[in-house]
């Protein structure tokens, strides 16, 4: 699979210093997960806790913070 380079009209400079750079996001129903690719290496991105895999769910408690994750999961 290769990547493709996009461009907004009038990019600036700065904007084409990020090119070999990719992030991708697996939203799955059970898992999701975080990649990036930088100068054409991939790696997944891992959360505080060091584990790549984050279950696919969300919390919202009655204050209004919303948690997601393992800890949701474990709430």
């Amino acid at each position: 699979m290769s990547l493709v380079q996009l461009s907004e009209p009038g990019q600036t400079h700065e904007a084409k210093k990020c090119r070999g750079r990719a992030v991708g996001i697996d939203l799955g129903t059970t898992n999701s997960l975080v990649a990036r690719v930088t100068d054409g290496q991939p790696e997944v991105i891992p959360d505080a806790a060091g584990r790549r895999l984050l279950p696919s769910v969300v919390q919202y408690t009655p204050a209004g913070e919303v948690i997601v994750g393992h800890a949701a999961l474990a709430a």
